[in-house]
């Protein structure tokens, strides 16, 4: 069940879950970019750089749950010279709007499906790990489809569960316990905009042709220390586990975890999706 809408503390309306999102990231403001700077994909490329590949031509940018726009900051790179994006969490604009490649973009604190820009401004709308946490997908839907001009393109990254066998895996099964057990956690999302099936269901109404579906996977491996802090760092569960529940979790997963490592090295993987669809012109 839908959260109630409510207006929060820094005036943007928004749901519990929304509140819960935006207390997140206030608190870690550039966790997100820099896990994605420590991670790479079997190309040796950040998944960043791989997402901005789908859209090559973009010039025109609105990113969607920017954070400190370290996305929007790979897309400058790309040659993308009209550059905006919108985000719940202050902290989070505050560093964007301190990198130098950022100086011209036009950052806003707000949601998604309440977008403060014209309609058919980009030629690109993208969202990495973030469309997947939105509460009333079918407005951020349309909110997409009238800033997109004719033929643009959206592109969303969304987490593909862990690679079987590897330390995120058994991170998981040993953490979800704990995680039930605190109970206090707000759901967030909706499950369609997690698979293939679901995405078209969403985007075919407003407009979309079928998306492309393309899975990567990024490897967080090594030392077991450097595992567990990944693995806490990657779940927004973590939050709401007491510190005695954190201390018996990290202990069990590193006696665990230590009989998979090979010369001090723990394999960790992580699957994400790039998916990717037009605009009907």
């Amino acid at each position: 069940m839908q959260a109630p809408t409510r207006t929060t503390v820094s005036g943007v309306t928004g749901s519990v879950d929304e509140d819960f999102l935006r207390a997140f990231h206030d608190s870690r403001p550039g966790e997100q970019s820099a896990s994605v700077e420590a991670s790479r994909t079997t190309t040796g490329r950040t998944s960043y750089e791989e997402f901005a590949d789908l859209v090559p031509d973009a010039r025109r940018v609105l990113d969607l749950g920017c954070a400190d726009g370290g996305l929007l900051e790979v897309l400058a790179r790309r040659g993308a010279d009209v550059l905006a994006g919108v985000d719940l969490s202050e902290a989070e604009l505050g560093l964007a709007r301190r990198r130098p490649a950022l100086a011209g973009a036009d950052l806003r604190l707000g949601r998604a499906q309440e977008l403060p820009f014209a309609d058919a401004s980009f030629d690109a709308v993208f969202s990495h790990m973030a469309f997947m946490l939105m509460t009333d997908v079918e407005q951020v839907v349309a909110e997409v489809a009238r800033v997109l001009e004719p033929g643009g393109a959206f592109s969303v990254a969304v987490g593909g569960g862990a690679v079987e066998g590897e330390a995120m895996e058994l991170f998981l099964s040993l953490a979800v316990p704990f995680f039930r057990a605190a109970g206090t956690m707000p759901r967030l999302g909706d499950r369609r905009s997690r698979t293939r099936e679901g995405l078209d269901g969403l985007l075919g109404p407003a407009g979309f042709a079928p998306v492309t579906w393309e899975p990567v996977v990024i490897d967080m491996g090594g030392p077991p220390e450097h595992v567990w802090d990944r693995m806490t760092g990657s779940f927004y569960d973590m939050v709401v586990l007491g510190a005695d529940q954190v201390a018996d979790l990290r202990a069990s997963f590193l006696d665990s975890v230590r009989a998979q490592a090979s010369g001090g090295r723990v394999p960790c993987g992580m699957r994400v999706v790039h998916a990717t669809t037009r605009l009907a012109t």
